[in-house]
């Protein structure tokens, strides 16, 4: 089994969001263009990011100081628990409104009302649930 965030995970997960038709097909048609990590709230980093350009990411693995659009950060079980199953717009708003889910970096509020991000992002834990 593959461990969270480490970098063969991540490899998976730039595979799942690549293939997944929806995804990267709709942030391609906004050139969506981002740097995104991912970790746990107690530790000072991130522990992986994924680079993603005009939807499509191009790389993925451990973070090293990249400069962050997106800072996710949730607790290990959390982010096990949104994976296993299938997690809609619900659960993620009220993921983040009881903090389960952070933004260290990046604008939960505008994007989750922006329907051409919500959707993408929402996808997004779709794409790790495939791993």
């Amino acid at each position: 089994m593959l461990k969270l965030f480490d970098n063969a995970w991540m490899k998976k997960y730039k595979e799942e969001w690549n293939k997944d038709p929806y995804l990267a097909k709709t942030l391609k048609e906004v050139c969506f263009t981002s740097i995104i990590g991912y970790g746990f709230p107690d530790e000072d980093k991130p522990r992986a990011c994924i680079v993603v350009e005009d939807g499509y990411v191009i790389e993925a693995g451990h973070y090293i100081d990249q400069q962050l659009n997106w800072d996710l950060r949730a607790k290990e079980g959390h982010w096990k628990e949104w994976i296993n199953r299938e997690v809609g717009s619900t659960g993620l708003g009220l993921a983040y409104t009881t903090g389960k889910l952070k933004f260290v970096e990046g604008d939960y509020k505008s994007m989750i009302k922006n329907p051409t991000m919500a959707s993408p992002f929402i996808k997004s834990f779709s794409a790790m649930g495939r791993i």
